[in-house]
């Protein structure tokens, strides 16, 4: 199954880190560049689908992404 799926890049001061949005479960990759923070985490994402199946997939679309502040 070939589908696109949104990633989010977080670029830190000692590299990048990547993490699907769509996906049920925790799935991330990292590198010190953004391309391989991405083709590590697509690695991710095909493991995951592989071990989880189809039912990895959250059901319902992502309609937006945001970012936001917690006071914690």
């Amino acid at each position: 199954m070939d589908r696109r799926i949104p990633i989010i890049l977080e670029r830190h001061p000692d590299g990048y880190v990547a993490y699907p949005v769509g996906l049920r479960g925790v799935v991330v990759g990292e590198g010190d560049t953004a391309e391989a923070a991405l083709a590590d985490v697509e690695s991710a994402v095909r493991f995951h689908l592989a071990t989880f199946g189809p039912e990895a997939w959250d059901d319902e679309p992502v309609l937006a992404v945001e970012i936001r502040e917690a006071h914690v």
